[in-house]
């Protein structure tokens, strides 16, 4: 049945709309009030201020194909605030986010610039950028060597400071496979296993360049029973699951191992891990949490 409708403004009207009122506050920028920059005692600095769940294209590039890749990223940029500051002018901070990635690649050292102008267009004294993104690598089968896409969380956060620097924390999760050493042990045949997630903070040497998301990669997959893989035919399949019955670790044991790889490592100041396994045969999960400053 064909119906008969007003015009979309008088539909518009309908259902509430008004028309425009004429106002008299100032439509120029240049004539518009800025209580931001109002200049009085506010009674306190505020160490951070400013915006956070800003997504974002980027551009990365990887130790591992793909060597160049478009990722999607989560920004939150914050800067000091002066106690006589009323607040900062926050649409300067996508503004900068926009012209700046642009033309830049997505990395630590261009963080680290960043931040620097945050600062500066800010006028304040210091600046933090965390941006998390997923990053993606080829993972070829152990046996059969059929290629697909692994995926890690990334997480960078850089801060600048007028007085002290920079300073550099990188953060990744990784997907593992772990196999329960009391299981092998105490059973006549089989062992339970589970997918474990391994989460690694490491603080690191600002003169020292490297592509760490796959540093970390290494650190979580290397030592943990099996490697997971987004291809596996029958013999792939045969292969991890030897290797997992090979490799048994508790969830303690991976703790201590990715610690020591980044123990080993010089340009580590300090590290986070955290190790969680979806438990196969219990409601909960495991962790095991491990901190250390060299």
């Amino acid at each position: 049945m064909k119906r008969s409708l007003p015009p979309k403004a008088e539909r518009h009207r309908h259902f509430g709309s008004v028309d425009p009122i004429i106002g008299t506050k100032p439509t120029d920028k240049e004539k518009m009030p800025d209580l931001q920059n109002k200049p009085d005692d506010f009674y306190f600095p505020i160490q951070q201020v400013g915006i956070s769940k800003v997504k974002y294209p980027v551009m990365i590039e990887s130790d591992l194909a793909p060597t160049t890749q478009t990722t999607t990223a989560e920004f939150a940029m914050t800067t000091s605030l002066d106690q006589d500051f009323k607040g900062i002018n926050m649409s300067r901070l996508t503004e900068q986010l926009h012209l700046f990635f642009q033309t830049h690649l997505l990395s630590v050292e261009t963080l680290r610039e960043f931040t620097t102008i945050l600062a500066r267009e800010m006028k304040q004294r210091s600046s933090n950028v965390r941006v998390t993104f997923p990053w993606f690598f080829t993972k070829t089968s152990p046996s059969l060597q059929k290629e697909g896409m692994a995926h890690a969380d990334v997480t960078y956060d850089v801060t600048f400071d007028e007085n002290h620097g920079f300073t550099s924390a990188i953060t990744l999760t990784a997907a593992v496979t772990t196999l329960c050493p009391c299981s092998k042990e105490i059973s006549e045949y089989s062992a339970h296993n589970q997918r474990g997630f391994v989460t690694m903070t490491v603080t690191v040497d600002e003169a020292h360049e490297a592509d760490w998301k796959a540093v970390l990669l290494e650190a979580a997959e290397s030592n943990a029973s099996s490697i997971l893989y987004p291809v596996l035919k029958r013999p792939d399949e045969k292969a991890v699951t030897e290797r997992a019955y090979e490799n048994p670790r508790f969830v303690e044991d991976l703790a201590r191992l990715v610690a020591s790889d980044l123990y080993e490592h010089e340009a580590v100041h300090a590290f986070e891990i955290e190790c969680r396994n979806e438990e196969s045969i219990h409601q909960h999960d495991a962790i095991a949490k491990l901190t250390f400053t060299k």
